[in-house]
């Protein structure tokens, strides 16, 4: 039986999959493994490729958009390794950084969760671990990762520096993140009322309040071509955004509330949460 489980969703990602599959099979981990790639309905010809150039991987097609934290979880719940990596479509994993990332966990019992150091495709860090969200937490974390990304000289070497310590963390991004099937089941999955985004921190919170550590470790890179999902942002995504916010305010920072809705009203942002899940 597979010890790692690849829990990868796809979402019209057909012109950044293979890069991802060919970094995963051409040096592929050493670690007992197995890569299921669920496919969230895309409208792109993903599945389709996928059977075609990718047969050999298993693929399972949700028949509808269920979302990421819907999406990952029938992944999770469709396979056994007792370590699930949750991986976006958009990476390349080099050569051995899978098996240092689970030999660092299974070496820290006290450790659920650890994330890598990323990294776009020249090799500039992002900004992927943080604390728990506030409002002033979220402006840094913008501020910063902004910057970065601009080439601002400040912030981009100071970014470079937070992102070269290993350190116990309150969250990482869901971009790459590995967890023990025991916490993850623990923390009964992702909450799939988030359908885009902060669902990794609300995982990462759960998993917290159970006493269990969130490490970032900065030894293992792994390649984000995040700009190419950042391109293809609409004003729904920044909807899904937005929703995603004030549930994880809601449900674990209450007393932030009323200050995200208004400061989305005064941004003219309120996000209609019907059929969504109460916030």
């Amino acid at each position: 039986m597979s010890r790692l489980v690849i829990v990868v969703v796809t979402h019209n990602s057909r012109a950044d999959v293979d890069a991802l599959l060919g970094s995963l099979t051409t040096a592929p981990p050493a670690i007992a493994h197995e890569i299921v790639i669920v496919d969230n309905a895309s409208s792109d010809g993903t599945a389709s490729h996928l059977r075609e150039r990718w047969p050999a991987i298993r693929l399972i097609e949700t028949g509808a958009n269920l979302g990421f934290a819907g999406a990952t979880n029938v992944g999770i719940s469709g396979s056994r390794g007792e370590l699930v990596l949750c991986l976006n479509p958009d990476t390349v994993v080099p050569a051995g950084a899978l098996d240092r990332l689970a030999a660092l966990l299974e070496a820290r019992p006290g450790v659920a969760v650890v994330g890598p150091r990323l990294v776009d495709g020249q090799g500039r860090a992002e900004l992927s671990w943080g604390r728990m969200l506030t409002p002033w937490h979220e402006l840094r974390q913008r501020l910063l990762q902004r910057g970065a990304e601009r080439g601002l000289p400040v912030l981009a070497s100071l970014v470079e520096r937070l992102t070269r310590r290993t350190r116990e963390v309150d969250w990482v991004s869901g971009a790459c993140l590995l967890i023990r099937r025991t916490d993850l089941e623990r923390a009964g999955l992702f909450d799939e009322r988030y359908f885009m985004y902060v669902e990794d921190v609300d995982l990462c919170a759960t998993v917290r309040r159970t006493g269990r550590v969130v490490l970032f470790a900065p030894e293992v890179e792994i390649v984000h071509l995040r700009g190419r999902s950042l391109a293809g942002s609409t004003g729904a995504g920044h909807a899904f955004f937005d929703r995603s916010r004030l549930r994880f305010y809601a449900k674990h920072r209450s007393r932030w509330t009323p200050l995200l809705r208004l400061y989305l009203k005064l941004r003219g942002r309120q996000p209609d949460t019907h059929g969504q899940g109460e916030v």
